[in-house]
């Protein structure tokens, strides 16, 4: 089942998230922002993802990821973004449309929702953490999200996965 990237008609570029969850998400702030020395980007809150969500920074430029430290609004309610509390890994594609038509049409199942856009703007769908028996491909109990590269992105980590490898012998192997 594997293919190359000469058959699939997109590109995953590299990570672009983590989203940890929590009942309080000061508890995270603590280690993540004021032990670790993450940036604070911006804040997120919707009712109907019921989170409330401290976007974080690590990196810099194209290499960037972001680190979103989220508590439900509602711990009775769903979703119920602190279970797991790895909630979910992001991935920067070059072509979000074409990434989800194709993987649709290799039977990988998304969550609700389609593509739309995301807490820090760009364009996002998710592939469900779990399959079923018309879309039996999933994160298998990992949920993942599928974000949109803006153009400098796709420039800038381009530009690396094209560079030719080192030679195990430049690397002193």
């Amino acid at each position: 089942m594997t293919k190359t990237l000469m058959e699939r008609p997109f590109r995953v570029l590299g990570l672009q998230q983590i989203a940890l969850g929590a009942l309080n998400k000061d508890r995270l702030k603590g280690l993540w922002v004021d032990l670790l020395g993450l940036t604070m980007k911006g804040h997120f809150e919707s009712a109907t993802e019921n989170v409330s969500e401290d976007i974080c920074q690590l990196g810099f430029g194209a290499g960037q990821v972001e680190v979103d430290l989220m508590q439900p609004l509602d711990p009775e309610k769903k979703p119920q973004v602190h279970v797991p509390p790895l909630n979910h890994i992001g991935l920067w594609v070059d072509d979000l449309p074409v990434c989800v038509n194709w993987l649709a049409e290799k039977g990988v199942r998304f969550a609700p929702g389609g593509i739309r856009t995301g807490a820090a703007g760009f364009d996002i769908c998710f592939i469900h953490p779990k399959g079923n028996e018309a879309f039996p491909l999933c994160g298998e109990g990992v949920l993942i999200e599928l974000v949109q590269a803006p153009k400098e992105v796709i420039d800038a980590l381009s530009r690396v996965l094209d560079a030719p490898s080192p030679s195990p012998s430049r690397l002193g192997l």
